[in-house]
């Protein structure tokens, strides 16, 4: 038995009204008509207990594709943390933290929307002076692209000390 995801544009929309279901890739973008990525998110506020984060998604927090997740109070990005070297110690004693919140994390198939995604290189529109600046979503579009070549690759190139044999042309013997 497989999971059925939605298929959605985002994290909201996949929870209110998706469009569709589909345990595999290919079925989402076929449900999408166009490239889907498989992503999980945290949708809507913290809760300070699961039972009020259960009251207010309801049937949305029993679904196979979501699941409760406790998030630590006033918690930051990710960033690297630096060793702080405090009486001997290499890391501080922690301190004490508030009770965890708990917050509603869907995981569902979000299409990938080519609107914003520009036809060319992203070295070709940062050269181009009539580009101007990029925004954000053109940026995320451009890194999300696959990377081609600028012009087809040439033929393999024997250098000065490699040599083809007669008797066997496919192969190329170093010549020192």
């Amino acid at each position: 038995m497989s999971i059925l995801y939605p298929v959605a544009a985002s994290a909201d929309e996949a929870i209110r009204a998706p469009r569709g279901l589909a345990a595999r890739g290919r079925e989402a973008a076929d449900l999408a008509g166009g490239a889907v990525s498989f992503v999980s998110e945290a949708v809507g506020p913290a809760f300070a207990t699961e039972a009020a984060l259960i009251e207010v998604f309801g049937g949305t927090a029993a679904q196979p594709w979501s699941r409760l997740q406790p998030v630590a109070p006033g918690a930051k990005s990710r960033e690297p943390i630096k060793p702080v070297n405090q009486d001997g110690r290499r890391w501080p004693q922690p301190k004490p933290g508030g009770a965890a919140l708990w917050r509603l994390s869907i995981s569902y198939w979000r299409i990938d929307s080519a609107e914003h995604a520009p036809a060319d290189h992203a070295r070709k529109l940062r050269r181009d002076p009539e580009a101007g600046e990029l925004d954000s979503r053109t940026l995320r579009a451009l890194s999300r692209q696959p990377l081609r070549a600028m012009k087809p690759q040439q033929p393999l190139d024997i250098g000065l000390f490699e040599v083809r044999p007669p008797d066997a042309p496919h192969l190329i013997i170093p010549d020192e």
